[in-house]
Order: C-alpha cells, then structure tokens, then sequence
C-alpha cells in the first residue's frame, strides 16, 4: 500500500527497476543512468520524509506494513516467554506481554499489538484494550516488581476500546489504576511510542522514567479524525486538527513531554524493521543501563516530578 506522498518515490523507484531490467535483457551500458536516478530517489526521499506534515506522520504510524509490538519483541529480544490473562475476566489479545532477554538482561516487555488481516484485527481488537488488557499488563509490571527486573512498554493504540462493554467493566478504573501503580513501581519503566499514542489507551501503559517515541509516530489526548469531528461535526478537517494537535515526535520533544526520539530509516520502520528494531534496542539498552545506577527511591521521586511538571506554565 502507497500513501499519496510516497507516490512520486514509487514511481521514479519503478522507472529504476525498468531501467536495469531493460540493460540486463539487452546488454546495455546505463550504469550512468542508473547512478543519477539512484541518486534522484535518495534526494527526493530524504526532501519528502524531512518535510512530512503533521498529518502525513499520523498516517505513516498507521502504515499497514509498519512494525508491531510482537515484531519488535521478535526483533530485539531473546527467549520471549508470553504470559496470558488478567486473573479475572479473560486474556485480552489487544495487549501483549511477558517475560524476554534483551542484551542478555531478563525484562517485562508489555504492549498493545494490532493486526495485519481482518481475522487478525478482530482478534486484536484493532490494538484497542479492554480493561482486562489494563489489568493484565498491571499484572505483568506488579510481577516483574517482585522479581527485580525493569519493564519496557511499547505503546501502539488508536485508544482503549470505547464499547459498553468496556465501560461496564471499569475502563476508566483500570487505567486510572494503572497510571498510579505505575508512579510508585520500584523498578525501571521505559515506555516507547512505536505507532499511535491516542488518548487514555496509550497512557493506560505509558508512565515511566523514560518516555521515548518513534520517529514517525503521535501521542495526543485524541486522534486528529475524532478531533476534527468534535469541533467541526465532520471528518474534513483532520489536516487542521493535527497542525493543532501538534502530535508528533518532533513537537511532543520540543513542549517537553517526552525524553527522546528514536530515529527511523528513510521512508519510515516499515521500510527496513530489522533497522529500526536495531536502534530501538540500543536506546533501550542505553537508558536501562543509566536507569540501573538510581535508586529506587530517586527514580520514583524523579518520575513523579517529571510528570507532574508537565502543563505548568511559571510566571
């Protein structure tokens, strides 16, 4: 699947791929040719993807080819053992987590996870968590406190599942739960913004020490679409809504609410997972390490201080 701003790529990417076709089939020199319009398509990737619009960043993290939560587990860890249920209702397939090896350390690694057919997606809910979802993956974070060992969070959710069901069952309780126990966990948290960062689904898992996001993905209080149709009763002005949600890595670094940005390959991590996967683990393993050397204590004094900062404006 193209998007509309990578159309121009594509198709300077196709005229290279006759190009080279053509000179195999008929013994042509075009090595010239070839050279210039590699070099075409590196410029113009570079000029595109440095200068996407806030709402052409909303689309590339819900590229349907971008890396998920498990292909990033897959990616960057050793020995994934996936724990299953809440111990009260069921196993939320929307949420993901379990025991894993990164760099040869033991760590809780928890996260939404979508789907890539239909079948998938209705299995996982479209990434949208029930509150058994919240309540498993506290679960996870409460286990991995008893056992000593630091939790990674990789957020990737258009929100928690808004149905009645949800409702009836605590949403609102679970998360908000989640989000204290999150602030007193003895343990290093580092939470990842790997896709969509929409609303109380995303934060429901999204307290720690480090919060770091994706190059190519958003965090905000609501998604662009249910924001434009908020204020203007209708879909058409998403574009708007983003350039005033400014959801993005770039603005979420710049007003301070989180605390790095993982750099992509040219063209997003769907381009090349195995790139990206590579520098998300060695971010996390950089940040474990410094983590490591505070004490309990310090980290949560410094957890707390980090968030309740946030929105407070001195005169």
């Amino acid at each position: 699947m193209l998007l509309e701003f990578e159309k121009p790529i594509a198709e300077l990417e196709e005229k290279l791929a006759d190009m080279k076709m053509l000179a195999s089939n008929n013994d042509v020199d075009v090595n010239e040719a070839v050279k210039t319009l590699e070099k075409k398509i590196k410029k113009l990737k570079k000029d595109t993807f440095d200068n996407l619009t806030r709402w052409q960043r909303v689309q590339l993290s819900r590229h349907p080819e971008r890396p998920y939560t498990l292909d990033y587990i897959y990616e960057i860890t050793d020995e994934f053992i996936e724990i299953h249920g809440d111990r009260t209702v069921k196993d939320d397939k929307a949420m993901v987590g379990g025991f894993a090896s990164l760099d040869g350390q033991t760590i809780m690694i928890i996260g939404q996870q979508k789907g890539r057919n239909t079948k998938q997606r209705q299995m996982r809910n479209f990434g949208m968590a029930n509150p058994e979802g919240y309540r498993k993956a506290l679960r996870l974070m409460k286990m991995a406190e008893k056992f000593n060992k630091p939790i990674v969070c990789l957020i990737d959710t258009p929100g928690a599942y808004p149905g009645l069901e949800a409702e009836e069952r605590g949403q609102g309780e679970a998360i908000a739960r989640n989000l204290k126990e999150m602030f007193m966990l003895k343990v290093p948290v580092i939470c990842v913004i790997i896709g969509e960062g929409a609303s109380g689904g995303a934060l429901g898992i999204g307290i720690g020490d480090r919060v770091l996001m994706m190059e190519n993905s958003w965090y905000s209080v609501i998604s662009p679409e249910n924001c434009s149709t908020i204020l203007w009763r209708s879909w058409d002005y998403k574009e708007q809504a983003a350039e005033a949600l400014k959801p993005t890595a770039k603005d979420m670094m710049t007003n301070g609410m989180v605390d790095g940005v993982i750099k992509e390959p040219v063209g997003g991590a769907h381009v090349d997972t195995s790139a990206a996967a590579k520098e998300l683990k060695k971010v996390l393993v950089t940040h474990l390490k410094e983590l490591d050397k505070i004490s309990p204590e310090e980290r949560i004094d410094q957890r707390i201080d980090k968030f309740s900062k946030m929105g407070v404006v001195a005169s």
